[in-house]
Order: structure tokens, then C-alpha cells, then sequence
């Protein structure tokens, strides 16, 4: 039997934290359309004014203007979603705001509409919340840059698009933020366009999405049809979950490629094997941005777009072994890069890639409200970990090579002091917010039989462990190795960026306590607010006991605590030995460092060939074909008009030369 839908899955939750519920999806309370709905069209049109806005600063050349409409449009979308949030669960149902008729096509009706529910309310309050402290720091760190109207008016412009994304009532509303996004990452990572780096890192991210949004709207249109085929002409969440069963029952191929094609969408989005690619280059945007799109937003639409749609995803277990499986394979390569990176910002570019798999790897094993959980989190510490990284890159002038830092705790120790807390997120030590969210994603992985998968989890949690400590040692501990020019200007940065720190580093540390194991205090309530949101597995899985809950606990934490430990011996207490190491293992720390060639593998297999093959075209249809057809038309009307215009000479007496043969002829005719 597959889901169905009900009020009573709030009840029936685990009897441990990582088991996974055996009922039916409860997808969501009754609609409300009222006048308190209405505030829902407000959340994405006040960033988006806030652009309008600081295009004409940026037109006028007013910065000083655009560095307050820009967060404080953000801010006022967070009350906003604060007053939405808070009426949505005064109403006990989803709130749906109806702007206009969009599609009115037989037989298709589809209204531009936002609709908010639990799974949507945690993610406008992440948006907002995070995107205002981001805006925040960036009105001290793009002070003295002369486009800094334009860099708000995209950054607002991307957090208007986020929040249509996630308050899309149906597939195509979604697609138009899914597109802004990914036009925005465009716009912000190649926003020092002048660069050339800069500005290939911009067409590398929006290429690579390209190719993931392709897929995502064969697969809606393939949806499309099967549901039109079921009479149902709708591309509306409420329709497709309630439709989920029924499809599965008349084309259960069809569920399985509509997963798998959405899968593809998210692997662009949501950064994953194959189309990570672009993720690590798009550092080269400002620091801010990386910490909005690619830790906080843009990178968990993929995400956030199967989690919606996990009532399609639970009846395909073809699809959802697959996701699991590029997620653990994700978390792992990406982690095994980042050993070895130098850049920090490289650093944390391939943690949050790896952060992505877990994700994609709770998805993958029904673990639908852990990825939430840990998309949440992730979104609190990963951003605090690059705005840190644009703190020292600040103080150090533009510097991101850690082998270059050292000490900086005594010039920085805000900025060091919150980077550690961060730190010790991500790696998973316990009572900080990441310990929960990684625990409780391992854990359903080991409750659903897929220890395989929970291995793999394991030691990207260890590489993460050893990493992030590692970049925090050489830049924040030891002797300094900061050149001396650079030293002398070391200072902390302004309160404007290490006020949104200090914040998000409380975050950090309170944000997973909303997730407690079963039994503990509260227990998770987030898995309870969520549930009515969310599809659960129809099949079930083995439940864990709260022993085997503590042991799996006390091993990823002892696990994590060893590799901080074996990072603070080998770049602290010896760091010769750090070397050594690179020394003894030469070849495997060459494929590392060189990212396992992939760029390589890509650029020899796929856009050689294709430029070749472009190339070819183009001389053989455009230059041959096109312009030759176009260029002999052209010749033929020259050498016909050289023809006739001899006839049109001015010499009179050629003139009087055509009359007199005329007149001959003329005259041969009418004497015959």
C-alpha cells in the first residue's frame, strides 16, 4: 500500500530518534484563503522592490542609500514571514494566497499563487533570517566598493527569487524562482566581471545549472502528462502528492524517471556528483554571496525541492537508493578534497558540497525531516564559516592561503572565537547544532538497514572533523606566517560583520536543540512540526534502540573528537609531520589536490569535443551552409543586376540605337 493522507501522523512518530516512521504522509491541514493570506505575495515583492531600488542607487550612483532600502527590505521580509509563520499555525492548516490566473489553457488552470506550510516556514525564516545578518555584514564588507548598489540590488533580486522558489504553490511558480536563482548566482559570482576568472566561474555555475534544469522540466512535463492521462491537468503540489499513489499504481516506470529526472535538477542546484562542479569556482564571487547562495539558499533547493515532493519520492525505491547513494558518495568525495585544499574559502566550498551530500543521503533513505533539520543547521554555521573567512580575508587584504595566516587569534579574536564555534558545528561535537542534525541523518541511515551507506556517512564525518580543524590551526593558532606588510594592518573587522558572527555563532551553538533524541527533554520538535509536511516510507524500517541510539553517538563522536585531535597534532604539537605525511602518500595527495582530474575529465571528454563539434558546425553550416547560400544569393542579384543595368547606360546614342532597331522591327512586322 502506498501513503495516504491523514491527520494523525503527528502521533505517530518514532520510538528513537533515528527510526523511520511506518505510517502514511499526513501532507497538510486545510488550505486558508483569507485576507491574512494575502501577506504571503509580501515576502518575496519586498526584496524585490529593494532591487528596483537599488538599481536606480546604482543608476544615480546613491551607494550610501542602497546599503540601507537593501537590508532593511530583508528584514521587513523576515517580520513578514514571522506574522505569516504565526498565522499559518493559528489556522491550523497552510496558507494560500491566490495573486491571479496565470495558466487558463484547457485543460489547464494554474494560478500564480505562494502557499505556506511547515516545510515552507522553516525555510522563508532561514531566507530571511540568515539573508538579513548576510546583508548586514555586507554593508561593511562592499564599503568601498564602487558598485556596491549593484551587488545589493542582485543580492536582494536572489533572496526574492529563494523565497518564490519555496512559496511556489505548484512546479512552474517553483521553476520561476528555481531559475532566479540560478540567473542571480550568475550575476553575484561574476559580480568583478573585469576578472576573467570571475567571470568564468559565473558561466561555469550557470552552465552547469543548465543542464540540471533541463532535466528538471522533462520531468514536469513528463508529470504533466501522466497526470493529465489520470485527469488530473495539474502541476500543483497539493495534486501531485495527493496523486502520488494512484500514479504509482498506473505507471510506476513513469514515478521512477520523474524521480530520478528531478534528482538531476537537484545534483545542479544542490551541487552534487556530477554537476558539483561549479561550486568550488564560484568562490570567486564576493565572500557574502558565498555565504547566501552556496551555503545558506540556493544550494538547498535541490534539497528542499525532493523533500516536497517526497510523497512522489517514497514509492519509487529505485529513485531513492540512487539518491542515497550520490549522497554518501558526495559527502565522501568532497570531503577527501578539502584535506588538502589551501585557499580557506576552497575549504569550506568543499564542505558545504560535502554538507550537501548528507542531505541528499537522508533524502535518499526517507529521512525527509533530517535533511530538513540539517539543512537548517548547516545553513547557521556554514554561513558563519565564510563570513568568517571574509573577515580574515578583510584584514589580510584579499589573502586566503592558510599556510599565509597563523596566530591570527590574537589580532582577530572575534572573528577566531566564532570560526571555532563554527568549527566545532560542523564537526559534530556534542550539544552544538551540527551533532544533532549529522547524528540523527547517520543514524536513519543505520536504522534503514543501509550500513554500507552509513560507513561512507562515517568517514566523510571523520574527513570533516580533520579539515575544518585543520584550517582553523594553520589561520587562527601557532606562529604567525603572515607576511609583514600584512601584519602590520591586522586588525578585527567592524561591528557590522562581527555582529551578524556573534550571532549566527549562537545559532550555531542553540539552532539543533530543536532536535533532541527522543526522550531527552523535548525531544525532536522538529520532526513533529514537520511531519504534517512530509511523506514518510510505506514499507517501514527497524526501529533502534535507545542503547544502539547511544552507541552509534558515542562512536561518530569519538570519531570526530580523534580527527580534531590527530589535526591539532599534526599542524600544532608536530607539524613537521604534516609533510611527512604528504611525502609518504605523494600520489594519492596529487590526486587530491588536483580534485581527482575531474575538471580535466570534463573539459577532455565533454566541452573539447563539443567546441570541436560547435566549431564544425559552424564552418560547415553557418560558414558553408548559411552564409554561402546568403553570400551566393547575394552574387547572383550583383551578376543579374550587372546584366540588366546595361540596359539603363545614359548614352543616347544607345538609346537612339535601341529605337532604330525597334522601329525596324516594328516595321518587319506590320510590312510581312
Amino acid at each position: 500500500m502506498g501513503p495516504a493522507v491523514g491527520r494523525d501522523a503527528p502521533h505517530r512518530y518514532l520510538a528513537s530518534r533515528a527510526g523511520i516512521r511506518h505510517c502514511a504522509p499526513v501532507m497538510h491541514g486545510a488550505e486558508v484563503t483569507d485576507t491574512s493570506s494575502s501577506i504571503l505575495r509580501l515576502i518575496p515583492l519586498l526584496p524585490l522592490l529593494g532591487s528596483v531600488a537599488c538599481i536606480a542607487c546604482s543608476a544615480a550612483g546613491n551607494r550610501s542609500v542602497a546599503r540601507m532600502i537593501a537590508p532593511g527590505t530583508v528584514l521587513a521580509a523576515f517580520a513578514a514571514s514571522l506574522v505569516a509563520v504565526l498565522s499559518m499555525l493559528g489556522s491550523d492548516g497552510a496558507l494560500l494566497d491566490r495573486v491571479y490566473s496565470w495558466i487558463a489553457i484547457s485543460p489547464v488552470s494554474l494560478d500564480m499563487a505562494f502557499r505556506l506550510d511547515r516545510l515552507s516556514s522553516v525555510l522563508i525564516l532561514i531566507i530571511t533570517g540568515v539573508g538579513f545578518l548576510i546583508h548586514l555584514y555586507s554593508v561593511g564588507y562592499m564599503h568601498d566598493d564602487e558598485d556596491e548598489a549593484r551587488y545589493f540590488a542582485y543580492l536582494n533580486l536572489f533572496t526574492a527569487s529563494m523565497l518564490i522558489l519555496v512559496l511556489g504553490d505548484s512546479l512552474p511558480v517553483l521553476f520561476i524562482g528555481w531559475e532566479g536563482v540560478g540567473l542571480c548566482s550568475y550575476l553575484l559570482i561574476g559580480f568583478w566581471y573585469k576578472d576573467l576568472a570571475n567571470a568564468d566561474a559565473g558561466q561555469k555555475a550557470f552552465i552547469a545549472n543548465r543542464v540540471g534544469d533541463a532535466a528538471f522540466l522533462i520531468g514536469m512535463f513528463l508529470l504533466f502528462w501522466n497526470l493529465v492521462d489520470l485527469g488530473q491537468a495539474s502541476l500543483r503540489f497539493t495534486d501531485i502528492n495527493a496523486m502520488a499513489t494512484t500514479l504509482h499504481d498506473h505507471a510506476p516506470g513513469v514515478v521512477t524517471a520523474v524521480c530520478l529526472l528531478f534528482l538531476i535538477g537537484a545534483t545542479g542546484k544542490s551541487a552534487q556528483i556530477p554537476l558539483y562542479v561549479w561550486l568550488p569556482d564560484a568562490m570567486a564571487g564576493p565572500t557574502p554571496v558565498s555565504a547566501l547562495i552556496h551555503a545558506a539558499t540556493m544550494v538547498t533547493a535541490g534539497v528542499y525541492m525532493m523533500c516536497r515532493l517526497s510523497p512522489l519520492y517514497v514509492h519509487s525505491e529505485t529513485a531513492m537508493g540512487i539518491v542515497a547513494v550520490i549522497g554518501a558518495a558526495t559527502a565522501l568525495f568532497a570531503a577527501s578534497i578539502a584535506l588538502v585544499q589551501r585557499d580557506l574559502k576552497k575549504i569550506l566550498a568543499y564542505s558545504t558540497v560535502s554538507q550537501l551530500g548528507y542531505m541528499v543521503l537522508a533524502v535518499g533513505v526517507g529521512a525527509f525531516s533530517a535533511a530538513v533539520f540539517h539543512l537548517m543547521t548547516h545553513a547557521f554555521f556554514k554561513a558563519l564559516l565564510f563570513l568568517c573567512a571574509g573577515s580574515v580575508m578583510h584584514a589580510m587584504h584579499g589573502e586566503l592561503d592558510v599556510y599565509k595566516m597563523g596566530g591570527l587569534r590574537k589580532q582577530m579574536p572575534i572573528t577566531a572565537a566564532t570560526f571555532l564555534i563554527g568549527a566545532l558545528a560542523i564537526a559534530g561535537v556534542p550539544i552544538l547544532a551540527g551533532f544533532f542534525s549529522k547524528d540523527l541523518i547517520l543514524e536513519s541511515a543505520f536504522a534503514g538497514g543501509h550500513y554500507a551507506l552509513w560507513i561512507v556517512g562515517l568517514g566523510a564525518a571523520a574527513m570533516t572533523a580533520f579539515y575544518i580543524f585543520r584550517a582553523y590551526f594553520l589561520a587562527f593558532e601557532g606562529e604567525s606566517r603572515v607576511d609583514a606588510d600584512r601584519a602590520a594592518h591586522l586588525h578585527e573587522s567592524p561591528p557590522s560583520m562581527t555582529i551578524p558572527l556573534v550571532v549566527l555563532a549562537g545559532l550555531s551553538i542553540v539552532g539543533g536543540w530543536v532536535g533532541l533524541p527522543h526522550g531527552v527533554l523535548w525531544g525532536n520538535q522538529l520532526d513533529h512540526y514537520l511531519a504534517p509536511a512530509l511523506a514518510v516510507l510505506p514499507h517501514g524500517s527497524h526501529h533502534l534502540s535507545g542503547v544502539v541510539v547511544v552507541l552509534l553517538t558515542v562512536v561518530t563522536t569519538a570519531i570526530a573528537l580523534a580527527s580534531v585531535y590527530l589535526a591539532y597534532w599534526m599542524y600544532l604539537v608536530s607539524p613537521g609531520k604534516a609533510d611527512e605525511v604528504q611525502e609518504r602518500v605523494g600520489g594519492l595527495y596529487g590526486l587530491l589536490w588536483n580534485k581527482y582530474y575531474v575538471d580535466e575529465i570534463y573539459d577532455g571528454l565533454i566541452l573539447t569535443p563539443y567546441m570541436k563539434l560547435s566549431q564544425m558546425f559552424w564552418q560547415v553550416l553557418d560558414a558553408r551552409g548559411v552564409d554561402g547560400a546568403v553570400n551566393g544569393i547575394a552574387r547572383l542579384t550583383g551578376a543579374v543586376g550587372e546584366r540588366v543595368r546595361r540596359l539603363q547606360t545614359g548614352n543616347v546614342q544607345s538609346y537612339a540605337l535601341v529605337m532604330l532597331i525597334g522601329a525596324a522591327c516594328l516595321m518587319l512586322v506590320l510590312f510581312k
